[in-house]
């Protein structure tokens, strides 16, 4: 892949991973957060499900990869997105895709305890760095919020999911996966709606483009582009270009929301996304010498 088609995707596939959590802001007037996420979820994973069957891609035979891709879905799309979702109804579209995209630093702490993977020492660096942006993120709170809450479980959450990929990915086709995680993901979040919200969809134009722009740019073609990358490119340098993401989120809710760029706000996402590139420069966990 040739430089200028490697920056353009990536530039892509990064401005709708950042700026998704504006449009979801502007799409909360018209919906309570988890029905809007189930739907979001339910329309991508129904329209990837339909191609992927129509491609003829190779899907699970066993009950237990089906339960795999299940679990993967309930905590990448079920888990991320209902806690971002949810998240967004207090605190800014900024404060929480600087929060969620903290997922890397602890991918680092998770899978040191549970998969005895060994990282580098500046990797470790950029975890502690990144602590420090969190703490410096919350300190510019005034008032503490529950949405700050939900928009750190939701980093957990996507560490967790990625640690699952990296075990199961192997035996499973990308596409179906990608396919499959979100269709079930978007069936728990909508169960979860109607157990614990009163949920509401007006429908209308705003709403419906809202709806389409989510489901398609924000789901479907992001996923597609960033799996392209990642199949196409180093996986550890392409990873590494992730704090691209919570950069456009910040721009995003400062154009489109008019979200205030505080300065302590600033400086404790800068320390984060410092920490992200540091564990990001190489994401593969460092062997043993004698390895």
């Amino acid at each position: 892949m040739n430089n200028f088609k490697f920056i353009t995707l990536l530039l892509i596939t990064t401005f709708l991973m950042g700026s998704s959590f504006a449009i979801v802001k502007l799409g909360l007037p018209y919906a309570s957060p988890l029905l809007l996420a189930a739907l979001r979820f339910i329309v991508a994973g129904v329209l990837m499900a339909v191609i992927v069957r129509f491609l003829k891609r190779p899907h699970p035979t066993t009950k237990a990869n089906w339960l795999k891709i299940l679990l993967i879905g309930t905590f990448q799309t079920a888990g991320v997105m209902g806690c971002i979702f949810l998240s967004l109804r207090t605190i800014t579209a900024s404060e929480s895709s600087i929060l969620t995209f903290t997922n890397p630093l602890l991918v680092v702490v998770l899978a040191t305890i549970f998969t005895k993977a060994r990282y580098r020492l500046y990797q470790w660096g950029g975890v502690i760095l990144g602590l420090i942006g969190v703490m410096i993120t919350m300190g510019a709170q005034i008032e503490w919020k529950i949405g700050l809450i939900f928009g750190f479980l939701s980093a957990v959450f996507w560490a967790i999911a990625t640690l699952l990929a990296k075990k199961w990915g192997v035996l499973f086709d990308t596409w179906v996966l990608s396919a499959y995680q979100m269709l079930f993901g978007g069936l728990l979040l909508l169960l979860g709606s109607l157990v614990l919200e009163q949920p509401y969809f007006i429908v209308n134009g705003h709403s419906m483009v809202i709806l389409l722009w989510l489901s398609i740019f924000s789901s479907i073609i992001q996923f597609a582009g960033w799996y392209y990358l990642l199949q196409n490119s180093d996986p550890g340098k392409t990873s590494a270009y992730l704090f691209l993401a919570p950069f456009f989120g910040v721009l995003t809710g400062w154009i489109l929301l008019d979200e205030p760029l505080q300065s302590s706000f600033m400086v404790g996402g800068l320390f984060i996304l410092v920490g992200i590139f540091l564990v990001n420069r190489n994401f593969t966990s460092a062997r043993k010498a004698d390895d």
